[in-house]
């Protein structure tokens, strides 16, 4: 199943990803790793979809064995149709009424583990490893009548438990590089990014007490280069990146999926000519992005930002947010 997904993101960026495969033995060792370093109590999750099942995967650190469930009432022919209501239903800002899509979404992938595995043990983080045709839904809006899933865990998207590092570090009086534009030659304006970008740095900064505050640097239009990014990431290495900026997760080849800059496009399979392993950056975060739900390769895209990246972890809006929605 691991092997799969590597496969999948191995085939969609043309190169070798995973340098080892761990067992579930493995995962559930380090799983009670990081319960010990960071007082969270992870789970991760596999949701499968097969032609005429849902294949469903549970390891937590307190079990020996992996919990395994198949949904045969769940085919990939209505897993889709699901999942469209369900993007429909959370992308629509006008929308009123139950949400239909996102309930059942959390009765198949959250509630067959959730009172037994999940609840009875304290679990409070879930690492999703989601299969072709999910890797695109907005899992914190996973709802279960009362609650979003975001309201009761942690939540979080992986490609691979073999693909990431999970050497984590709380983000405490960090280093913070906020850049991005108000306006573009052949794009929509964004008039809120200063706005944006100069409260990340107050709020962290003088808005916080002299113990807590965080160091930062702010590039604006024209200041906000490739070479600039590059420059910064080398010389003085920054905990968390955030980009406002246009950014779209394209279907086709990684080359097709960009991030703009100032004067010019990185494409999502050149994201590593940046240095932000040097150290790692623990966060990349594209505040204005927009990704082609429901085709499956510009989700692969979406879901391998932060692994074609070599960052740690990465956030990123999956349809366009109004500009002072993000702020």
């Amino acid at each position: 199943m691991e092997r799969g997904l590597e496969q999948d993101f191995e085939t969609y960026f043309g190169e070798d990803l995973a340098d080892v495969t761990q067992t579930p033995d493995d995962v559930i060792q380090e799983l009670r790793r990081i319960e010990a370093e960071t007082g969270t109590k992870p789970a991760v999750i596999w949701a499968i979809p097969e032609e005429d099942h849902l294949h469903l995967v549970l390891i937590t650190p307190d079990e020996t064995q992996p919990i395994v469930r198949d949904l045969y009432d769940v085919p990939l022919r209505t897993l889709r149709r699901v999942v469209q209501q369900f993007r429909q239903e959370v992308s629509n800002p006008n929308r009123r009424g139950p949400m239909v899509g996102a309930n059942q979404l959390h009765q198949w992938i959250i509630e067959p583990f959730e009172a037994e595995y999940l609840e009875a043990v304290g679990i409070d983080t879930l690492l999703f490893c989601l299969g072709t045709g999910l890797r695109g839904i907005p899992l914190s809006a996973l709802h279960d009548r009362e609650q979003f899933l975001v309201e009761r865990y942690n939540v979080a998207q992986i490609p691979a438990f073999n693909l990431i590092q999970t050497d984590y570090q709380a983000l405490e009086q960090r280093r913070i590089l906020a850049m991005g534009a108000s306006e573009f030659q052949r794009q929509a304006p964004l008039p809120a990014v200063p706005v944006e970008l100069s409260t990340i740095l107050n709020e962290l900064g003088p808005g916080r007490m002299m113990d807590e505050q965080w160091d930062g640097e702010v590039l604006l239009n024209q200041d906000f280069t490739l070479p600039a990014l590059q420059q910064r990431v080398e010389e003085q290495p920054f905990d968390v990146v955030h980009l406002a900026t246009h950014a779209e997760f394209l279907p086709g080849a990684p080359e097709r999926s960009y991030i703009q800059f100032w004067d010019t496009q990185l494409g999502l399979d050149n994201a590593n000519v940046v240095d932000w392993d040097l150290p790692p950056l623990e966060l990349l975060v594209l505040s204005a992005c927009r990704t082609a739900l429901g085709d499956d390769t510009a989700e692969l895209g979406f879901a391998g930002l932060a692994l074609k990246s070599g960052v740690k972890s990465a956030i990123a809006s999956l349809w366009y947010v109004s500009d002072f929605g993000t702020l």
